[in-house]
């Protein structure tokens, strides 16, 4: 039954980052009128909210932006940084939208920032602790114990998350159009692309959840 769920939430995650490039690449048509960059979209957006120690930033890849609190930095991957249209648009603002989060203290963001550290020491002992607790569940199961309470910090941490993304995209989709940054159709565009994106998340947080409990039933079978 475990498989079957794991098989479950992997199809539907690969489902989910199929259907999200997708959306990418047809938004990424979508030019927008205002002729924007996603590097000055995000500048913008910054300053609107009176936020000038914030720099914004090209890093290389594909759909590798984010935003580091450590640094202040808007992380924008080299298309969203040059590009202008309502995909570019809708990135930029999510990831100024974390950083909103992080100037106005954020509940859920300043639990997220105070679980990586934990979450970092949890991620580099969990495979060894989980493959060696099932090789010796006859002999040492309390390995394979300590292997899902560290796994359960990656899950929790990944629930968390959800609020932080999900509320980075309502501000951005509410500043591109209380600002009019965005025509109707780039609105839509822009919201459908957050969207997605977001799906993401939640497979992602659905799968760990899945995971976790193939575990305990590992776990509690042996116990049986």
């Amino acid at each position: 039954m475990g498989l079957i769920i794991m098989g479950i939430i992997a199809l539907a995650s690969w489902l989910v980052g199929l259907q999200l490039k997708r959306k990418f690449e047809k938004y990424s048509k979508i030019h927008l009128r205002n002729g924007m960059s996603g590097a000055e979209i995000a500048t913008k957006m910054l300053h609107d909210h009176g936020i000038y120690d914030v720099k914004v930033i090209s890093t290389p890849g594909r759909l590798t932006d984010h935003y580091n609190p450590a640094d202040k930095t808007v992380n924008l991957s080299e298309a969203v940084y040059n590009e202008r249209n309502a995909a570019a648009a809708a990135v930029a603002a999510h990831e100024v939208g974390h950083a909103v989060q992080h100037a106005t203290a954020y509940s859920w963001l300043t639990m997220r920032s105070k679980m990586v550290p934990i979450v970092n020491i949890a991620s580099r002992f969990i495979s060894i602790a989980l493959i060696g607790g099932i090789l010796m569940i006859n002999t040492f199961p309390q390995l394979l114990l300590i292997g899902i309470v560290l796994f359960a910090v990656t899950t929790l941490f990944s629930i968390v998350t959800l609020p932080v993304e999900y509320d980075a995209s309502n501000r951005a989709l509410k500043w591109l159009q209380t600002k009019n940054m965005v025509s109707q159709q780039e609105y839509a565009g822009a919201a459908d692309s957050l969207k997605w994106a977001a799906r993401t998340y939640l497979v992602a947080a659905l799968s760990s959840i899945g995971t976790l409990f193939y575990y305990l039933m590992i776990y509690m079978g042996r116990r049986e």
